[in-house]
């Protein structure tokens, strides 16, 4: 997942709020500094906040102009010094919890302006700042009303491109730039093309007429501006891109509260990757121990679904994913309610494989959740189809619907809307324990037998089909370790792109195109380390829970506990679950 999904609403009643008692001065002064932030904060994302389910903001975009930016970076300051001002011992758990969280928020959005100097360097996030998916996809207004809103937004598209021209430093780095051209392109694309089409139904020919104005005006501007990028700033593009050592650090404390050494974290990722490796290795061997592992796989995924059965298929094995979850007692699913299967929107193929679509946490109408699943298209050719396809063999789905619902995202945030927590743990979350608990969750069920026979005396292809689910899952794995490293590596000790492309052609199996894409994203998304170091702090922190409970311990009391609290870094969560305090800062 790019950034953090803004996920489903509370379905389970079992899970209402206790009373609480009524807070203290302390608190009661931080509930207003909270609320008052987060009041700034949505105002300054409006898109965001249209996502999460508040539509206060509806129809609005986010000013980036200077003044607008400066006055954003005001406010994160002055909010930084209201936060230190607090003193965690006279508020109660809760709210000291909810200030490290907010503050966390507080310091990834002042890295943003201040170590990173995004506005000046990175002509993406001027390429990607309109996102209207959410208008289109749910309905929580009339389709009008929907449209209305992003004809305003379009409207304001060339507006952030002048921005972009003014803000942009003459001198940017190469891997942004040709990034930016590619998003700004597609984009553009998205607007002239998917977005017609999703929008084919508006009936009211006025109504429609602004539309084709205000989008033809939105996609020129974005085309426009992917010319001035490749034609003003590609030729001269030789700015460094790096953190450095001290700045990654600075990453990892403030945004997941890890004070650990860059190089500490490069050298527990290695050990893992070796591992998981050898359980690639081992794996293959049970299939054909004639052959190299990386070729068995390949023919594992020939096993998938044809074009036709590829939804109703991933639907059936998604309900036996959420059987076996219940069965096992792997971890409470707080609702009845199911995630339905469906094939990506065709607006959104062009970037989506799979993912969930589920609502805000403060939606109240639209409020369906989705598992959508990119099909081939009709006009591919055989081979295209084929090559597609193998990416959904039955083995590397199943392991993603885990991640992606059961017991993953979804489920993670079914806890999240059915708890009690405030707002601030509602809004904001942490990247590595989102992600690290998805790909968490993979581990889990395989580990558990998930595709396993549970005969006392398997048959060779029941042992042989373990076998596929394990490379599947040490696959997954493998990618997420390689992103570990090369983040690492490319940001503190000079690894280039082209070296980490090979790294991931080498250690997990790719080919160049979609090697080198894992490592341009790796240059402006330093924290896709996180889907591993999450997991593994949340190994880490399971092991000390089980070592601490004993005969006490079960997985479901475990991962029930860990998703009752929002969305904090792991670090606060061992505090919570961990009653020896010289054990909290052992996060990995």
């Amino acid at each position: 997942m790019k950034r953090l999904r803004l996920l489903v609403f509370a379905l389970a009643l079992s899970f209402a709020a206790p009373a609480l008692p009524d807070p203290g001065p302390a608190d009661t002064e931080f509930d207003k500094v909270a609320d008052e932030y987060i009041k700034g904060w949505l105002a300054a994302h409006p898109i965001t906040a249209t996502q999460l389910g508040i539509h206060d903001f509806d129809g609005r975009i986010s000013d980036f102009t200077r003044l607008s930016l400066d006055a954003e970076l005001s406010r994160l300051k002055r909010f930084d010094d209201r936060l230190k001002r607090f003193d965690a011992t006279k508020l109660s758990a809760e709210r000291a919890r909810d200030l490290r969280v907010l503050h966390a928020a507080v310091r990834k959005d002042l890295f943003e302006f201040q170590a990173t100097n995004a506005f000046e360097n990175n002509p993406m996030v001027y390429a990607q700042a309109i996102d209207v998916n959410v208008y289109i996809k749910r309905n929580f207004a009339p389709l009008e009303e929907r449209v209305r809103s992003i004809i305003t937004i379009e409207n304001q598209v060339p507006n952030i491109m002048i921005a972009a021209k003014t803000n942009l430093a003459p001198v940017l780095p190469r891997p942004f730039v040709e990034l930016a051209i590619q998003i700004a392109r597609g984009n553009a694309d998205f607007l002239k093309k998917d977005l017609v089409e999703a929008l084919k139904d508006v009936k009211d020919e006025k109504l429609r007429n602004a539309f084709q104005l205000s989008n033809r005006k939105a996609w020129m501007a974005l085309s426009e501006y992917a010319t001035w990028l490749e034609r003003d700033r590609l030729p001269k593009a030789i700015a460094e891109w790096p953190l450095g050592e001290q700045k990654y650090r600075q990453m990892l404390a403030e945004t997941e509260l890890l004070n650990m050494e860059p190089a500490k974290v490069l050298e527990i990722g290695v050990e893992e990757l070796k591992r998981e490796q050898a359980s690639f290795e081992e794996a293959a061997k049970i299939i054909d121990p004639t052959r190299p592992a990386h070729e068995v796989f390949k023919d594992v995924k020939k096993d998938h679904p044809t074009p036709e059965s590829l939804i109703p298929d991933t639907a059936k094995n998604l309900e036996a994913i959420r059987e076996f979850v219940v069965k096992k007692d792997l971890v409470t699913i707080p609702s009845k309610e199911r995630a339905k299967v469906d094939a990506t929107p065709k607006f959104a193929r062009a970037t989506s494989f799979a993912s969930m679509d589920t609502p805000g946490p403060f939606e109240k109408k639209a409020a369906e959740a989705y598992y959508y699943v990119t099909p081939t298209e009709p006009e591919w050719p055989d081979q295209q189809k084929e090559e597609w396809l193998t990416a959904f063999n039955y083995y590397t789905t199943d392991v993603v619907s885990i991640h992606e619902a059961y017991p993953g995202h979804y489920t993670q945030f079914l806890h999240l809307n059915a708890s009690s927590v405030s707002r601030v743990a509602k809004i904001f979350s942490s990247y590595a324990f989102v992600e690290g608990w998805a790909h968490y969750t993979e581990k889990v069920l395989i580990d558990a037998g998930y595709g396993s026979s549970t005969s006392a005396t398997p048959s060779e292809d029941e042992v042989k089909r373990a076998a596929k689910y394990r490379m599947a899952q040490a696959d997954e794995a493998l990618l997420r370790l390689c992103r570990l490293i090369a983040s690492i590596k490319m940001h503190t000790q000079g690894m280039t792109v082209d070296e980490a492309t090979r790294f991931f052609m080498d250690n997990c199996h790719y080919e160049e195109k979609p090697a080198r894409s894992e490592a341009m994203r790796g240059t402006y998304d330093p924290g896709y380390l996180n889907y591993t170091l999450g997991k593994l702090m949340i190994l880490k922190l399971r092991k000390d829970y089980e070592a601490q409970e004993g005969a006490n311990f079960s997985a479901k009391k475990f991962h029930d506990e860990l998703l009752k609290h929002g969305m904090p870094p792991v670090p606060i969560l061992r505090e919570i679950l961990l009653k020896d305090k010289a054990k909290w800062p052992e996060v990995l």
